[in-house]
């Protein structure tokens, strides 16, 4: 077992693709097949089920992945620590939902790869960004939260994110602006996925209005949530960066409802325990500039306030 082969057997357990490990890797897909097969055999275990084109990782596959990145973490660590001076090196393996991905971060991976071209970005989706910190299979995770309540993971909110009540210009409500209670009772409401932060944040005001049950579409995409508000099939409620292009081309119109005002944080999360390579160091240096601003305290962002 050497770093050579960890290194592509985390590779393959992340994409569950031979194939893309091997572009990623820059390797023929023989060499990762070979590499792979001869950890197993020193192991003595399979490490993925071969289930067509598809590969899963077995239970000793997923042990193993949990030292994998405890090891190769601490390789990275004694690489910086000998290393002469200069331009961090290694990896920086990063997650963020869709709308951050889409509109906040671009501008902080353009900065990093111009200024540490050898260091290197991986973006990798999860569904459970905390699980995965735990698990060491990602390093820096971007959320959209009002408050993050743990012991193991640091937080640093960067930026506030105003969330808004949006439909198209034809809705019956747009000619409104300012609504009531009484005006959305009963309307169709165009929601992200139940345990979205900020559609937890949206029912929790509707609950305390008592407004308990609304008739919802229910979609994992924000684009689809905008396509749809501005067809006119119903009220959306998105952040702000998501819709500013919109709102200014007078596609959607934002509704204020009563005195209501929707804000969370966008924070970066790392690992406490975590050791944190000059790469890391570089790229949350680089998150800072690039997307901090002054935010209120996090007991400042209840979800009903009187100042819009």
């Amino acid at each position: 077992m050497d770093v050579r082969q960890l290194t592509t057997f985390r590779m393959v357990a992340h994409t569950l693709s031979f194939s893309r490990t091997a572009i990623a890797l820059n390797y023929v897909q023989s060499s990762v097949t070979t590499q792979i097969q001869a950890l197993e055999e020193e192991l003595g275990v399979k490490l993925f089920d071969r289930l067509g084109k598809r590969v899963a990782l077995t239970e000793a596959g997923k042990k193993l992945l949990l030292y994998s990145e405890k090891i190769l973490g601490l390789v990275d660590e004694a690489r910086s620590a000998v290393m002469e001076d200069g331009d961090p090196v290694g990896s920086v393996t990063i997650s963020a939902p869709e709308s951050l991905c889409t509109y906040r971060l671009p501008g902080v991976l353009q900065q990093f790869r111009a200024r540490f071209p050898r260091s290197r970005l991986i973006f990798r989706p999860t569904l459970d960004q905390r699980q995965s910190i735990h698990e060491g299979s990602i390093d820096v995770a971007f959320v959209l939260e009002d408050q993050v309540r743990s012991s193991a993971l640091e937080s640093e909110p960067l930026a506030e994110e105003a969330l808004l009540m949006l439909v198209s210009p034809d809705h019956p409500l747009a000619a409104k602006h300012y609504v009531e209670t009484e005006d959305i009772r009963g309307e169709q409401f165009l929601l992200t996925e139940k345990g979205c932060t900020y559609r937890n944040v949206f029912e929790r005001a509707l609950h305390a209005a008592g407004v308990d049950a609304v008739t919802d579409l229910e979609f994992i995409s924000v684009e689809a949530i905008k396509q749809c508000a501005m067809a006119g099939m119903g009220i959306a409620f998105l952040p702000s960066l998501v819709v500013e292009t919109e709102i200014a081309q007078g596609k959607l119109v934002v509704l204020q409802w009563g005195k209501q005002h929707f804000q969370v944080l966008t924070q970066m999360l790392w690992h406490k325990e975590k050791w944190l390579s000059p790469a890391i160091q570089s790229f949350l240096n680089v998150a800072r500039e690039v997307l901090q601003e002054p935010v209120s305290p996090p007991g400042g962002l209840a979800f009903a306030s009187e100042k819009r």
